[in-house]
């Protein structure tokens, strides 16, 4: 009897590895091929799933293996995503390509480094730092918190060449952080556009309401250091205007900024801030202001305080009277006045030209590096290339 036990046995672990085979959604008909399986072995690993294994596998009495598993899950798995079998660009890199493509990049960067260093170059600015050379004491934080010392300070200055129109005018602060977090969250967005949400002034603290609860508009710690230092310009004794229109983006001054909304209570508490606000003007006009609450990334910026609308001519003696409010001195900042005109490419600034030049000409030195390396000091024999192919191949 024991060959019939053993033909048990046997029978037992075939219909647990069947089992397994169908739980684990594998392919029947690949195993035939693989083991040496006797046709009474192949008939019981392919015959239908067990209820258990179906239900397990999501199969109704109904429908087969083949057309669920297949045509369901295993198209949803096996799509040209997972596959890797997107259409994708593969390109052959070959050492005349990559010459080629240095090459090109360095004859587009490289005349575009110079048109945009000469442009920066063609630029006049006049920078003048007023804010030691304006306060005479040695106690600079008390003669600035003075109200009552007189803070008018005159400036001459020498336009070196001819300056032609318009002339930005810009006032340079040195060592204000405006990107500090508590500083760039001093604000409520709301109250500046919406008259019903005046009284939003959660995130101004701690320049939000006055002593009396009443809500400061515009709030906030930004708004609340306004910059209030004036410029009174001249040339050659003769007075000219600094036009401060449109001196904010556009944008802010339509989406961000209501034309209903009229500051109140600002600059009215125990701490005064900076400059002060005309109540009869909407906030979508005080373009000053507009200016100022675009904060800075970097502790030195500049912004735009006015333009001029005539031209300067080289030799020209520039006058500029200062009203010195501004203070820069309790914590160790700077403040400088810029005339400065533009070209193509905006302000003086070097650097875009010197980055093109130095991408370019770096591309150019690779490519020709390139060139003398590859068909110069070890050019490429035949039998090297064919050496090439053969490891190809294979």
């Amino acid at each position: 009897m024991w060959y019939l036990e053993l033909g048990l046995t046997l029978s037992a672990h075939v219909n647990n590895f069947s089992d397994w085979v169908d739980a684990c959604h594998c392919e029947r008909n690949v195993l035939p091929r693989v083991l040496p399986l006797s046709p009474s072995l192949s008939a019981i690993l392919h015959r239908p799933p067990t209820p258990e294994v179906a239900h397990h596998r999501g199969l109704t009495s109904s429908s087969s293996p083949s057309s669920s598993s297949r045509g369901g899950d295993r198209g949803r798995r096996d799509s040209k995503f997972t596959q890797q079998e997107l259409p994708a660009c593969k390109p052959l890199l070959t050492p005349g390509i990559v010459v080629a493509t240095f090459l090109l990049i360095g004859i587009i960067f490289v005349p575009i480094g110079l048109a945009s260093l000469s442009a920066s170059q063609e630029i006049v600015e006049l920078v003048d730092r007023y804010d030691t050379n304006c306060v005479s004491t040695p106690d600079k934080v008390g003669f600035i918190q003075n109200t009552d010392t007189d803070k008018t300070c005159t400036r001459t200055l020498t336009v070196p060449k001819h300056m032609k129109s318009p002339i930005q005018i810009y006032y340079q602060i040195g060592d204000f952080y405006q990107n500090h977090r508590r500083y760039v969250k001093s604000r409520s967005d709301k109250q500046l556009r919406y008259k019903n949400a005046v009284h939003l002034t959660k995130d101004c603290d701690p320049e939000g309401n006055t002593v009396d609860g009443a809500p400061i508009v515009p709030c906030g710690l930004i708004a609340w250091s306004l910059f209030n230092d004036t410029y009174t310009i001249s040339v050659n004794k003769k007075a000219i205007e600094v036009n401060k229109k449109d001196i904010a983006w556009k944008s802010d001054k339509t989406d961000k900024f209501g034309s209903d909304i009229y500051p109140s209570n600002f600059q009215k508490g125990s701490l005064i801030g900076g400059a002060k606000l005309n109540e009869s003007i909407p906030l979508s006009e005080q373009e000053d202001l507009i200016v100022w609450m675009r904060t800075a990334a970097l502790p030195t910026f500049r912004k735009l305080y006015g333009r001029i609308e005539t031209d300067i001519m080289a030799n020209d003696q520039l006058t500029v009277v200062i009203q010195n409010n501004y203070n820069t001195y309790s914590f160790g900042g700077s403040k400088a006045l810029v005339l400065s005109t533009t070209s193509w490419i905006g302000g003086k600034n070097n650097f875009i030209g010197v980055a093109y030049l130095t991408i370019g000409g770096l591309c150019i030195f690779l490519a020709v590096g390139f060139v003398v390396l590859l068909y110069m000091v070890k050019p490429r024999t035949a039998k090297n290339a064919d050496r090439y192919s053969a490891l190809n191949s294979t």
